[in-house]
């Protein structure tokens, strides 16, 4: 056991939390509307590579990305509305991100985990050289 545990678990913490993130962007647009389909929000999603180094590997965001069309919707009323009446929805299942949050939050809990089991064979070695 190194210090390559922690440094790969908080790796990983960090780009659950980049993750996170951009779950809380997308939730907290999901009702949004634009008056044009370019206007419109689109779900953030992280883009994560794994980077080799001899036998360890990290994971890391390496971009965020803009995903889904935006949903056409016809809405004379709405003030937002463009000369055709058409408004756009935002481009975010609610759902889907609710099971991504989910899925994140318990990735980041088993990183906590390995931090934890590892802090505690550390310190068991240490004491053993008492």
């Amino acid at each position: 056991m190194s210090l390559d545990t922690f440094q790969i678990a908080g790796r990983a913490m960090a780009a659950q939390l980049v993750r996170l993130n951009t779950i809380a962007s997308n939730l907290a647009n999901a009702g949004a509307v634009s008056g044009t389909e370019e206007g419109a929000y689109r779900a953030l999603k992280p883009v994560f590579s794994t980077a080799y180094d001899g036998q360890t590997a990290t994971v890391d965001v390496s971009a965020i990305a803009r995903t889904g069309a935006p949903e056409r919707r016809l809405d004379p009323t709405h003030p937002l509305a463009d000369a055709d009446g058409n408004v756009w929805s935002a481009a975010v299942d609610p759902n889907q991100e609710l099971v991504e949050m989910v899925e994140t939050s318990r990735q980041y809990a088993n990183n906590i985990e390995v931090l934890s089991a590892a802090k505690t064979l550390m310190l068991d070695t240490l004491r053993m050289g008492r």
